[in-house]
Parts: C-alpha cells; sequence; structure tokens
C-alpha cells in the first residue's frame, strides 16, 4: 500500500495544519539513499494535487514550477535521502509547543527542511498567496552517496533547464541561519603491495599494512589551514576515514587501501586540490575515486543579498561558512548564486542523535515564506 502524506498537514488555513506532524511522516518514512522511492511516491503525489505547480519526476527527483510570469525565478532544494537508520526511527517528540524536540535520523539532514519546503510549495502560488518571484521546489535523491549518483546532478544532465534560475536557497542544515558557499570534497585511495607469507615465517614476506605507517603519520601530524574566501572564513580537514586490507590471520598481507577524504576551501579548485594531496602523500600510489569543486559563498549578488538581510533580520545571526559539502556548489557551476538556509544544527547531521528543535521549523518557514511573498 502506498505510503501517503495527509494533505491536511500543509493547509494554512485549516485547523489541521501541522509542521511538525508533516516533518514527522516524512522522517518515518524510510529513505537512506536508494530507497527513496516510497517517499518520492508520497510527495508527488501531494504535489500533482496543486493546480499551481507543474509537476516533473526524474528517477526519484521531483520537480515542481510555478509559471506565473514574474520576471524571476527562485530555486528552492532538498535532498529526501538519509545515512543509514541506526535504531533512530521512528521519531520521538520530547517536550511541548516551542521546547520540543523531535529525535530521529532525518530530522537534522534533511527532512525537516525538506518539510518546510514542502508545506511553502503546496501554499505558494494558490489563490491569495502569490508570490513576487516564480518558484522552482526540487526534491532530489542520492545525495548522501557518490557524486555520480546525485539527483540534482542527473536533473543537470537531463533536464537543464528546470535548474535555472535567479537565486537558489539549499535546505541543508543550519540552525535557522545563512551559510554561504561550500567547501569542496575529494576521496582518494593510497595503496600498497607488499608480498604474502606465512605469518611464522614472516621475513619471507612483506607487510602491506606496515607499509602504510609513513601515510598514518603523515596524516596524524598535518595541520589542516582555515582560508578566508569573500569574508567567510572556511575550515578544512583530511583524514582516513577507512582502512582495508588482510588475508587471513596466519597471512603476512600483500595490499593494503587506506580511504582519505579531503574537505577543501572553495577557493581551491579541483586540481589544485589532488595536487597538495600527491605533495602530501609523495611516495604513494594515489588514486583519486570521487571530487566536487566547492561553492563561494555568492553573497555579494544583489538577490542573495537581499534574501540574507531579509531573513537575519528574523532569525538572527551574520552570514557564515558551509564546512560541508552541499548542492549549492552544482547551482555555482550553473552560474546561479545560491546559499544554505535550513533547521536544525548541522553539527547533528549524521549522528545517531539526531534532534530537531522544533520551533525553527516554523521559524524557517516564516521567515522563507515572507522573503519569497516579497517581505
Amino acid at each position: 500500500m502506498d505510503t501517503v502524506i495527509d494533505p491536511a498537514l500543509l493547509d494554512p488555513s485549516g485547523e489541521e495544519s501541522d509542521l511538525v506532524a508533516l516533518a514527522r511522516v516524512i522522517c518515518d518514512i524510510p529513505s537512506v539513499s536508494g530507497d527513496e522511492k516510497a517517499l518520492a511516491d508520497a510527495i508527488e503525489i501531494l504535489l500533482r494535487g496543486c493546480a499551481h505547480l507543474e509537476v516533473l519526476r526524474d528517477g526519484d527527483a521531483l520537480v515542481a514550477r510555478t509559471n506565473l510570469g514574474r520576471d524571476r525565478r527562485v530555486v528552492v532544494a532538498g535532498h529526501i535521502d538519509t545515512v543509514p537508520i541506526a535504531d533512530n526511527l521512528p521519531t520521538r517528540l520530547v517536550g511541548e509547543g516551542d521546547d520540543a524536540v523531535l529525535w530521529g535520523r532525518g530530522t537534522v539532514d534533511m527532512l525537516g527542511g525538506v518539510a518546510v519546503a514542502l508545506a511553502l510549495a503546496v501554499e505558494l502560488g494558490a489563490p491569495g498567496s502569490e508570490p513576487a518571484h516564480d518558484l522552482t521546489w526540487i526534491f532530489y535523491d542520492h545525495e548522501e552517496v557518490d557524486s555520480a549518483l546525485n539527483g540534482l546532478g542527473r536533473l543537470a544532465r537531463n533536464h537543464p533547464e528546470l535548474l535555472r534560475g535567479d537565486f537558489a536557497i539549499l535546505g541543508e542544515p543550519t540552525d535557522a541561519g545563512i551559510e554561504g558557499g561550500c567547501n569542496g570534497t575529494m576521496r582518494v585511495e593510497l595503496r600498497t603491495r607488499g608480498v604474502a607469507a606465512h605469518s611464522a615465517r614472516a621475513w619471507t614476506g612483506e607487510n602491506a599494512i606496515h607499509a602504510v605507517a609513513p601515510a598514518l603519520a603523515r596524516l596524524a601530524a598535518y595541520e589542516p589551514q582555515s582560508i578566508e574566501v569573500d569574508g567567510l572564513l572556511y575550515r578544512e580537514g583530511l583524514n582516513a576515514v577507512r582502512i582495508e586490507g588482510g588475508i587471513a590471520g596466519n597471512v603476512i598481507p600483500d595490499a593494503c587501501t587506506v580511504e582519505v577524504n579531503y574537505r577543501f576551501a572553495p577557493s581551491r579548485s579541483v586540481e589544485d586540490a589532488e595536487a597538495h594531496l600527491r605533495e602530501v602523500f609523495e611516495g604513494f600510489d594515489l588514486v583519486v575515486t570521487d571530487a566536487a569543486g566547492g561553492a563561494r559563498p555568492g553573497l555579494d549578488d544583489p538577490l542573495a543579498a537581499q534574501f540574507v538581510q531579509s531573513v537575519l533580520a528574523t532569525t538572527g545571526g551574520v552570514p557564515a561558512p558551509k564546512y560541508g559539502w552541499t548542492d549549492v556548489a552544482r547551482f555555482s557551476e550553473l552560474g546561479v548564486p545560491a546559499v544554505n538556509f535550513g533547521p536544525g544544527d548541522p553539527l547533528l547531521a549524521h549522528k545517531d542523535d539526531e534532534h530537531l528543535p522544533v520551533a525553527q521549523l516554523a521559524q524557517c518557514r516564516d521567515a522563507l515564506r515572507a522573503w519569497l511573498l516579497g517581505g
């Protein structure tokens, strides 16, 4: 039986409208990367019920657009997949009112932001709620895995016209603040070779695991930089994230692989990042397995500046850098200025104790709604 989202939860004029309940419904539909279909189906049914939206689907990515003839178009996007569930579904609501906290996978990264976007997609463009700009809402799959699988990237390849706009907002968690740009990311493998032998006669072999020790020592001693880009300070990082090697408990291993993840400031290109890693790991067999460039803040764009001024007047604070990689980078490549804005503490993303102060849902919805309506 198909999972459905009750439209009453999204009717701003109805007594049953409940943004928190909507977020819970969305989070409680498991949508680990590669398993987004059920949630995509539920969102599609809801969007196709809105007369003011043109809805298109590509795989498990959905695009819903208004066509009101406005001079400018704003894109609001968010991914519907999560990292694997860790005994943290179904969601739990703890506390009452504005002090309540919603616990569970996806509440922060980033189904809370998806709930905000979905509520506004249904509302804005309907009679009596005409936005100042035409709107494109994108709900996409496979963000939490290799960039080659990313649903937004697939849309850019298959239907680039659907991503066109004058400004884009990614609903990534920012604690209801605004985070500009994003770091780039690169994954490489350091590979060593040895000679297999019986561990009782180790001197006849060559231990490939031992051979990676100098690389691990370089990683332990590495001091990441903090680099200022257009007024925001981006913190870099270089870390081993996986190691594989060994055949059996009595065999000297003849191969070992260390996977390293590099998060680099948006002032560096992918080519700069690779050159830096080859310098750090000189003498090692290094293979790049995944890479995505970052995005500069872009806050000097007039529409971005208006958005920042409007939103921060409601939520407070000042713009900050986005340390993780997000799809603002894809919009940047397309020449569309983009920022990150959504509910949830980004430091809790991917953690087993992921949780969201529910007051941020309404705070983000109201701030975004006011700006989109021309406030």
